[in-house]
């Protein structure tokens, strides 16, 4: 939660410019409250792993948060029980139709990565909630893939092939401590990777966006894009302690050629149980985020995608 200030003391502009959460007396006098709309696009094959790990990070805050999960309306998931889809989820044809409107959306990563963009079967429906979110959800948060395919739409930066599978707990670096989205960030720390393909921060920046977080092995990893009220990160801090292990272990067994995630295992030893060592950060990431949410979104959901005015900040009525 913000720290209450005067706006015209000095501590206020200073903290400010630090990152650290400040609201004016004003603001706060005139600040609703309400539960916040969160939905998840889930587009990972084991949907029920996928909204468990994101529930738990946007969970943990003191905040109600209203979760919704969506699904693409045609495409049909062949790795989890009909009955559980009918169930909890609902197509993004019929979340359009009513018109509703979200404060937050998750839009996951999806395992077909190395398929261009156009070939992906659900791609022109996935194009149209691009489009939907700009009018209809307060801020975007796309995850691996679905990152990539944001600020590929929106900006046209391209994905790369890699030569061999980017996979393991790689190191880090904060590129902007002051940030609102990394409050509590170490200056270095890991993260889960595991794609094949990459995206060069010389084409993101080429574009205008920042990068917030950056790898030396395998480059941007959270990138901001205000333009579009949106946050895209190329890696998994949602994953469990065992999910890069299951991703391992299942290319084994498959005959499939892959790397031993680096620095996941102690002494890179398989057959030792492995340590996770982002939880703290992923909770931080998605801690923050839903506060930037909390902080700037309208309280009346209808107006959601009317405001003009910069989407970190407060705002005014």
């Amino acid at each position: 939660m913000p720290i209450m200030l005067p706006s015209d003391l000095p501590a206020y502009d200073i903290l400010d410019r630090e990152g650290v959460m400040v609201m004016s007396e004003d603001s706060a006098s005139r600040q609703d409250i309400r539960p916040l709309r969160i939905g998840l696009l889930n587009l990972m094959p084991k949907k029920i792993q996928t909204e468990t790990q994101f529930a738990r990070l946007i969970g943990a805050t003191p905040l109600q948060i209203d979760f919704s999960l969506i699904r693409m309306t045609e495409h049909q998931t062949r790795n989890t029980a009909p009955e559980h889809m009918d169930a909890f989820y609902r197509p993004f044809s019929e979340v359009e139709a009513t018109g509703e409107t979200f404060d937050g959306l998750i839009i996951t990563g999806a395992p077909i990565e190395l398929l261009e963009f156009d070939e992906v079967n659900y791609w022109d429906e996935l194009v149209r909630i691009f489009e939907w979110t700009q009018t209809h959800v307060h801020s975007t948060f796309g995850v691996c893939w679905g990152g990539m395919a944001m600020i590929n739409y929106f900006h046209q930066v391209p994905k790369h092939a890699l030569d061999h599978k980017a996979f393991g707990c790689i190191k880090h670096r904060n590129l902007d401590p002051s940030s609102p989205f990394l409050r509590g960030f170490s200056d270095e720390f890991v993260m889960p990777v595991s794609r094949w393909t990459e995206i060069r921060r010389a084409e993101v920046e080429a574009v205008g966006l920042s990068v917030l977080l950056e790898s030396d092995e395998t480059g941007p990893a959270l990138v901001e894009d205000s333009c579009h009220r949106a946050l895209y990160i190329f890696n998994h801090l949602e994953y469990d302690s065992g999910t890069l292990k299951e991703e391992y272990d299942r290319d084994v067994l498959a005959g499939k050629p892959i790397n031993v995630p680096a620095n996941y295992y102690p002494d890179d030893d398989p057959s030792r149980t492995p340590r996770n060592r982002w939880r703290s950060h992923a909770h931080l990431l998605y801690g923050n985020w839903i506060n930037e949410i909390y902080q700037t979104t309208p309280f009346d959901p209808a107006r959601i995608g009317l405001e003009k005015t910069d989407w970190r900040r407060i705002l005014e009525p």
